[in-house]
């Protein structure tokens, strides 16, 4: 209860946001935070400089809204499509976070054949920034969304918390 209390302060209250409404950052947040908290994991900030790097790409991406990660290994990234223009940053995160139920922690493997390396992205202990941007693009071709965490994760025979 408590966790939830200051789960939903941090997201209510907390930070700048740069160009993007408190609540739309609350929305990529919310969830994130949400897999975080049940693992007793502190909470990821908001961070503009992310927020700007994640703009950026997705703004490259508006042409063709196609699942290609941007270049380098700056940052960690999840990234999302949707068809139609109905699709908001609760629900890209909600869809990482839901890649929970394949993750074996024992064995630090996602079970049947599925992928889980948005989740253990969220959940990496190490990551404390994040910033996302979210995009209708051209023509069409449906929303695109990614995050971008700092540090990254998902560094391969590590665990993620």
């Amino acid at each position: 209860m408590i966790a939830a209390f200051l789960l939903l302060l941090f997201i209510t209250g907390a930070g700048a946001y740069g160009g993007k409404s408190s609540s739309t950052a609350a929305q990529f947040l919310g969830p994130q935070n949400a897999a975080r908290a049940a693992l007793r994991l502190p909470p990821l900030t908001w961070s503009v400089k992310l927020q700007a790097y994640a703009e950026a790409y997705a703004n490259r991406r508006k042409g063709d809204c196609a699942l290609i990660h941007s270049p380098g290994n700056t940052y960690g990234e999840n990234i999302f499509w949707g068809s139609g223009t109905g699709w908001g940053p609760a629900q890209a995160a909600g869809s990482w976070v839901s890649e929970k139920q394949y993750y074996r922690y024992f064995s630090n493997s996602c079970g049947n054949g599925q992928d889980c390396g948005h989740y253990t992205q969220i959940v990496w202990r190490s990551t404390k920034r994040v910033g996302c941007a979210r995009v209708v693009c051209n023509g069409g071709r449906g929303v695109f969304m990614t995050c971008n965490y700092d540090p990254a994760g998902n560094y391969i025979g590590e665990r993620p918390y």
